[in-house]
């Protein structure tokens, strides 16, 4: 096979290369999957400097969303029947990505929606349940809730957005530039604000009923203390993230004077703490993914194709340069459907 795997750290994306390799080696527990789409992820880029909390010993293969078709399936089911068979198309979340193959438990994939590509299945596995956990389980929210989507133009952003749109909420989502608030309101968004604006907290109460303020904040940002100022009473504050950088402090008087929630969401520990959950997600969220109420968040902007284009795309999404999910189509010998 081919694939970017990483010998020792890199100081960044643009010192990625990609290698032929042997094929990767299933465990008896394992589908070996034929990728056909490749995504990105900010993590991926503190993983190939050896920052991230998750290091694999030396040498691996980075990246870790796809899509793609089971080639294999696990030997320890030989005989038994298994959940996936040889060429069902596939989306998922394991270690080595960025690669024409490779190997993943049965927890970690899941069947590509009715109706779907390759290309748009391939960045639903991270983002999408992380936007739904957090909007409906964490914050319960419900028909006519205001939400407000910071880095709206994000991979779990947009997620968020069109979540929020599907069951019921108004949403107002903040973007940095007018190009992304802009696709945030082709993904759903009834209202747009710049947060690099000093007064937008004002901004955002004066869009809400009787300048009430929002019912939910969905941050994966760091703006959680700017927040409370435009927050309704009973108000959900949703902790997703720290994008912006610092990790925020955050004063305890106000939750007490607006009857605020703060709350956080680890989507991965669910599968540990909570597994119930996970298939309660996804069954909710494949609903609206075959309803198509919730599309692929896929930047189309610039096209990348093949793993020679992985490092470009991963410096474009360090950058900022993008919106949504970079994907990357991986181009599997005498097939051209993506």
């Amino acid at each position: 096979m081919r694939g970017i795997q990483i010998q020792q750290y890199v100081d960044g994306p643009l010192d990625l290369t990609v290698s032929s390799l042997p094929q990767p080696t299933p465990t008896p527990d394992q589908y070996t999957i034929a990728i056909h789409a490749t995504a990105t992820n900010f993590f991926d880029l503190l993983q190939i400097r050896g920052k991230y909390q998750h290091q694999p010993p030396l040498p691996w293969v980075a990246g870790s969303e796809f899509s793609g078709v089971v080639t294999a399936t696990p030997s320890s089911r030989a005989g038994k029947g298994t959940k996936y068979n040889v060429g069902d198309a596939v989306f998922g979340a394991a270690q080595g990505g960025y690669a024409t193959h490779v190997c993943a438990k049965e927890e970690q994939l899941k069947p590509v929606p009715k109706g779907w590509g390759f290309f748009e299945a391939a960045g639903l596995f991270v983002t999408m349940p992380t936007s739904y956990a957090g909007l409906v389980t964490r914050c319960n929210l419900k028909s006519g809730d205001w939400v407000l989507v910071h880095a709206a133009a994000g991979g779990v952003g947009l997620a968020a957005v069109q979540i929020a749109k599907a069951l019921g909420a108004t949403v107002i989502a903040t973007a940095g530039t007018p190009h992304k608030r802009a696709v945030a309101k082709r993904f759903g968004a009834d209202y747009t604000v710049d947060y690099r604006a000093e007064d937008w907290p004002l901004q955002v109460k004066k869009l809400t009923p009787k300048g009430r303020g929002a019912d939910i904040v969905y941050d994966p940002v760091g703006l959680i203390d700017k927040s409370t100022k435009c927050i309704a009473w009973n108000g959900r504050l949703l902790v997703v993230g720290f994008a912006g950088g610092p990790i925020e402090k955050v004063a305890t008087n106000k939750m007490l004077l607006k009857n605020i929630s703060v709350v956080g969401l680890h989507w991965g520990a669910f599968a540990v703490n909570e597994d119930s959950v996970v298939s309660q997600v996804w069954e909710e969220l494949f609903k609206l993914f075959e309803s198509k109420k919730v599309v692929g968040t896929n930047y189309t902007d610039k096209e990348y194709i093949g793993l020679e284009d992985v490092p470009e795309a991963l410096r474009a999404l360090g950058s900022r340069d993008t919106w949504g999910k970079v994907v990357v189509k991986v181009p599997q010998e005498g097939v051209s459907k993506l």
